[in-house]
Formats: C-alpha cells, sequence, structure tokens
C-alpha cells in the first residue's frame, strides 16, 4: 500500500514541475479559461515562436497534463483533467494577495 502511495506522489511532483514554467502556466491559464485551443491560437496569443509553443505543450502533454486532439492538420490541445483548472484558479487567487 505504501508504495502505491508513493507512486502517487512521484507523479503528482512529476506534474507539478512540468506545471512550474511561466510559459507552461500561461499556457495552462488560457486552455483553463478556452477549453480547447490549436498551436497556432496559443502561441499568437502568448506572442512566442510556435517551435516554443510545441516544446513546452510536449512536455505538458507527455506529463499527462494536457490531451492533444487531431484535427485535419491541426492539433488540439486540452486540460487533462478539470482538477488542473483548480490549480489554476489556485495560482490565480495566490497572485490576488500581490
Amino acid at each position: 500500500r505504501m508504495e502505491l502511495e508513493i507512486e502517487k506522489l512521484e507523479m503528482a511532483s512529476s506534474k507539478l514541475r512540468a506545471m512550474a514554467h511561466p510559459m507552461r502556466i500561461a499556457i495552462l491559464e488560457l486552455l483553463h479559461n478556452e477549453k480547447k485551443l490549436s498551436v497556432t491560437d496559443i502561441y499568437k496569443q502568448l506572442r512566442i515562436e510556435q517551435a516554443s509553443a510545441s516544446h513546452h505543450l510536449n512536455i505538458l502533454k507527455n506529463k499527462g497534463v494536457l490531451v492533444s486532439q487531431r484535427d485535419g492538420k491541426k492539433i488540439y490541445y486540452a486540460l487533462k483533467n478539470e482538477v488542473l483548472s483548480e490549480i489554476i484558479d489556485c495560482i490565480n487567487r495566490c497572485n490576488e494577495d500581490d
């Protein structure tokens, strides 16, 4: 039983490390608000290079934070779990005190 708990904690830690980057937090914020966006939508809204957006999206997807869905030539990204929206809300609340 303890091993299972350690595995869960390690998975949670891995996801939080992937999220702990200013640009990735910005991407999560966009997806929290829009629910589903293409790579193009994301890099244009954040005013970053397409390669940079793709890099951050791949990290978040590989760590199980995001899911992707292909529609023709476009790939759309969304938060994998609604609990992630609660984390974004928490981050926003923490920033209100500043």
